[in-house]
């Protein structure tokens, strides 16, 4: 609940509600319904044993979940083995006073990676490195649109700007909001992607990201967590995992799985360096830092200030 802001919330949604949903729509999945998560813009139940269902509180939530309706399967067909995606397998229509779209999706086991200390992280870095590349392929022209993901960092550059220089990020966590400005003008100042839109997952951090012990206890990636900013454009926007997910030793080993995946330049990891200062910003500034995502975000920001 710590890492969900109150702000700009438009609908309470409650396991009653979830349940007279199903079953009017979908009954054949009907079962026991339990609220398991809440985030910025859904919702999370358990269903049963084998299905979640994500419902949005607030209208962006309803727009991204209707991306993934139409996408997320098409998308998801490029990932590695072995690692799934929650694409849906119902899709629900407002209802019952409930004004959004909503999906019955797989419900999946493990740990989100949020919950394990930055170093124990880098088992998937790998892993990580190989999903991100393997959905960044070309877009087409009707991807959906995305105003605060993949698009040219100069057009992030007044709310960031606002951030850094409002003194808010460094009563929440002791930073150096200075420094942090130097990192974004490097960012800034960098080239812009110069390629073709490719597929943008959003939300690279390590609560998106779902995680099991393997054999001999080394953590592997099972799932790819939260399509909702399902975009295209710029694929620095996804390399900003390096620093939202990884230590110094993680990240070194993700950039160079990258690297020999597909080519980047020195412009794409300052672009993605920046991404992952916007993010971290962001989180930061709307929840603090004690919820687990909250901490996601002040990782990131001590991360930014190492390279």
């Amino acid at each position: 609940m710590a890492d969900a802001p109150d702000a700009d919330v438009e609908v309470e949604v409650d396991a009653e509600l979830v349940a007279r949903l199903v079953a009017a729509q979908h009954p054949s999945f009907l079962g026991p319904v339990r609220p398991v998560a809440v985030g910025w813009d859904n919702a999370i139940f358990r269903l049963g044993d084998r299905w979640a269902v994500r419902m949005p509180r607030r209208a962006l939530g309803d727009r991204n979940v209707r991306h993934e309706q139409r996408w997320l399967a098409r998308v998801a067909a490029a990932l590695p083995p072995g690692v799934a995606s929650p694409v849906p397998v119902a899709a629900g229509v407002p209802g019952d006073g409930y004004p959004y779209a909503w999906s019955i999706t797989p419900w999946f086991h493990g740990e989100a990676a949020a919950s394990v200390d930055p170093a124990g992280r880098t088992d998937v870095a790998e892993a990580l490195a190989e999903t991100i590349v393997a959905l960044g392929r070309p877009a087409p022209a009707d991807a959906p649109p995305n105003p605060y993901r993949g698009v040219p960092l100069v057009a992030r550059d007044d709310v960031v700007a606002e951030r850094l220089a409002s003194g808010r990020l460094e009563r929440v966590v002791a930073t150096d909001a200075a420094a942090l400005a130097g990192v974004w003008a490097d960012a800034l100042a960098a080239p812009a992607w110069p390629g073709p839109p490719r597929w943008v997952h959003g939300d690279p951090h390590p609560g998106n990201l779902l995680v099991r012990a393997g054999s001999g206890g080394a953590l592997r990636l099972t799932a790819l967590l939260d399509f909702g900013d399902l975009t295209s454009g710029d694929p620095a926007t996804d390399l900003a995992a390096a620093w939202l997910v990884f230590d110094t030793a993680g990240r070194e080993r993700f950039r160079s799985r990258v690297e020999a995946m597909r080519a980047t330049d020195a412009a794409d990891w300052t672009r993605a360096r920046g991404w992952a200062l916007a993010m971290g910003s962001a989180i930061v500034d709307t929840v603090g830092v004690d919820g687990p995502i909250g901490r996601v975000g002040a990782h990131a920001l001590e991360q930014v200030l190492l390279d």
